[in-house]
């Protein structure tokens, strides 16, 4: 393995590169994580003969946040752009949840050899009624407060209240990448799965809470060649917990035989 730099936009975007072979590999990793989190994946797809590049991506790992509040459209254009720099067409796109949303749009609208999957966001959650009273309480208190007890003030009560009903992943996150969170969580991608023409497939933990395995039989539905392997005991890092049956699967999958 080897540690490479790519300029993309005034980012300088950390990658990590492993194996040989003419086909090429880009694995994304989740949300709170890095390359060397995924890099699991990245080994079984370099085992399976291909070039494997395994990214930090814009605000994880070695590689700084984007310039401004990126959506999963920036992300998935940043990393196309990685792709026409290094020459590659009709990547394998491998993604594992926050990754898994950039793999769908990017498969979605450009010519990719198949993807990967493994426990990926992109279907929104039904909300209950509980989740929509604290977000209006919410929004009427960043309102009011400000109006109330001062603008500063105001503003430093509503980050803390933030920190408070948010989950540990935006609480610990700068304000930027706040705001890229509360972009992403929000962007719904079924209505692109239909388009996804690359033989697909999904590895999911029947016990993840994050993306539940309910995603995965959706995106099995909607995806007209994919595929799920599901691992019954496993949980939203189902490739941590099953690493050696993920490894021939993806082994199996990457094949240039298959």
């Amino acid at each position: 393995m080897k540690q490479e730099t790519i300029h993309i936009g005034g980012i300088p975007l950390s990658v990590e590169v492993s194996g040989a072979g003419p086909r090429a590999v880009i694995v994304m990793h989740g949300w709170g994580c890095k390359a060397a989190t995924v890099r699991v994946l990245a080994d079984a797809a370099a085992g399976a003969g291909a070039t494997v590049y395994n990214l930090d991506l814009p605000g994880f790992g070695d590689t700084p946040e984007p310039p401004e509040a990126w959506g999963v459209e920036e992300y998935a254009g940043f990393v196309e752009e990685f792709c026409r720099m290094k020459g590659i067409e009709r990547p394998v796109l491998m993604g594992h949840s926050f990754g898994g949303r950039i793999a769908i749009v990017m498969a979605s609208r450009t010519p990719v050899e198949k993807v990967v999957l493994v426990d990926a966001a992109g279907i929104k959650p039904r909300r209950s009624l509980r989740y929509y009273v604290k977000v209006y309480s919410f929004k009427a208190a960043k309102w009011l407060l400000p109006k109330i007890v001062g603008k500063s003030h105001g503003h430093a009560l509503i980050e803390r209240m933030r920190g408070r009903a948010g989950s540990s992943d935006y609480s610990q996150s700068s304000p930027r990448m706040r705001a890229v969170m509360s972009r992403v969580v929000n962007q719904d991608l079924r209505h692109l799965l239909p388009a996804i023409s690359a033989p697909t497939l999904l590895i999911w933990g029947e016990r993840d809470t994050a993306t539940p395995i309910a995603d995965a039989r959706l995106m099995e539905r909607l995806i007209p060649d994919a595929g799920l392997v599901s691992y019954p005991e496993a949980g939203h890092y189902s490739f941590l917990d099953r690493p050696a049956q993920t490894r021939a699967v993806i082994e199996n999958f990457v094949s240039p035989s298959k």
